[in-house]
């Protein structure tokens, strides 16, 4: 791969148009190679790894990292599509395409983690964009954040889809006997063709599914997040309790099935895929989701009584402390469902 002699500065006339590079901070230079065609690495140099989590927010941990911005999975919901917003890039198409990589991320989050103020409280990865996309492949960020945390006796739990995390099996495990870790992987579509149309970079279920069995071979804990169900695309018993069977065939130890929200960004981006891929469904989303980024609380509550039997049923619905799970993964991707009440699916 080409990486080298592409510095692209504020005056350089291949600067991507409309970007603001004081909205930047931090960039040394764009990338552009054969190897991911159509898209653009903007390499910068990070101040601060560690972010923290507004104290209002309903997940169990207060800490994460995020070694990138924007994600190659490109999937139709994502809800971290928004953010990109704040770069002036949009929400859709640059999301994909234009990656916000922080070299430096694994050094300073090694500084962090050393002061003598650090209380070495759970770090979260993978709660916004994911850290084994397919770029981790290249910049090889992973292994030396897991590093900085376990060094520093610092519990760590990572969320992913992508594959790559395979490669980092080993470190996981050795840093799990110094502090707790635990991984989750997202499955959410077992068919190949609609998964494809909406997570278009990411692996198929059929390997993340084998992803699981390596990490429980490698003796870590794991937890599937099913998520997000989206209404009569994968929210059927039948999907979902097939999904189950897999996931527990696989080795998982926990899962749990939350509903598509659909934030600021993240919702016309998902709604333009509906309109275009499932028109005849637009309708019924207009009802569910009612002008808001959340499903409506009936739904939630009708997607929780179908799921409980079902997770019973796998053995997926054991609490973390039974299953060695440090961490209790409610994750920032999608809000718990509500306590439930068998409704008709006919109200949605």
């Amino acid at each position: 791969m080409r990486w080298d002699g592409q510095k692209i500065g504020a005056q350089d006339g291949t600067a991507l148009p409309g970007l603001d590079l004081r909205a930047m901070p931090g960039l040394v230079r764009s990338v552009r190679t054969p190897d991911f065609a159509g898209v653009t690495f903007h390499e910068v140099l990070c101040r601060t790894a560690l972010n923290r989590v507004p104290d209002a927010s309903a997940v169990p941990f207060r800490w994460t990292v995020n070694p990138m911005r924007g994600c190659l999975h490109a999937c139709a919901y994502c809800f971290a599509r928004g953010t990109h917003r704040y770069l002036d890039l949009d929400a859709g198409a640059d999301f994909d395409t234009q990656i916000v990589v922080k070299t430096n991320v694994a050094e300073v989050l090694h500084a962090e983690v050393g002061r003598p103020s650090w209380r070495r409280e759970h770090v979260a990865l993978g709660t916004n964009t994911d850290p084994y996309q397919r770029a981790e492949g290249r910049y090889a960020l992973m292994p030396g954040i897991i590093e900085a945390l376990a060094g520093s006796g610092t519990p760590l739990s990572v969320l992913t889809k992508g594959t790559l995390l395979r490669r980092d099996l080993p470190l996981l495990a050795e840093a799990s006997r110094d502090v707790p870790v635990s991984t989750a992987v997202s499955i959410a579509v077992l068919d190949d063709d609609l998964q494809q149309s909406l997570e278009p970079g990411t692996p198929t279920a059929r390997a993340r599914l084998a992803l699981v069995r390596a990490a429980r071979e490698a003796g870590l804990p794991v937890h599937v997040m099913v998520a997000p169900v989206l209404p009569w695309l994968t929210d059927s018993t039948d999907h979902l309790d097939r999904l189950l069977a897999a996931v527990a065939e696989a080795g998982a130890q926990r899962a749990t099935v939350l509903p598509l929200h659909l934030r600021p960004g993240a919702r016309e981006w998902f709604l333009a895929w509906l309109r275009r891929e499932r028109p005849d469904l637009v309708a019924g989303y207009d009802r569910v989701y009612r002008g808001g980024s959340y499903a409506h609380a009936e739904y939630g509550a009708w997607l929780g009584a179908r799921v409980r039997p079902l997770l019973a049923r796998h053995g997926l619905d054991r609490a973390p402390q039974d299953v060695g799970d440090g961490v209790r993964w409610g994750s920032d991707r999608e809000p718990a469902p509500p306590a439930a009440a068998e409704l008709q699916p006919s109200l949605f």
